[in-house]
């Protein structure tokens, strides 16, 4: 498999969510670092949080934290390295 950016594979999320009748904001929150890098609303009211993340490339212990924390208050939390949106589009947790 050829390397692929991690802008690449937002790049890639962004395009299918948008084909899937959603949208994927990009997730900016000043003064906390670590948050996912997406935020993607998908029909019938699902919500993702995405970090995007070089093939590869584990997220860093204080993004790990944020996820945990997200997933305790019950939202789904997914790590994407690859362009394989399985468990974000077609997921019926989400």
């Amino acid at each position: 498999m050829a390397y692929e950016r991690e802008s690449l594979i937002e790049k890639h999320l962004v395009a299918e969510v948008k084909k899937a009748g959603g949208v994927a904001f990009k997730f900016v929150s000043p003064g906390r670092r670590s948050v996912p890098d997406r935020i993607v609303l998908l029909p019938g009211g699902r919500l993702v949080f995405v970090e995007c993340k070089a093939p590869g490339k584990p997220p860093r212990a204080d993004q790990l934290r944020e996820h945990e924390r997200l997933r305790t208050l019950g939202f789904t939390v997914v790590v994407l390295d690859s362009k394989n949106l399985e468990g974000i589009l077609f997921s019926p947790n989400c």
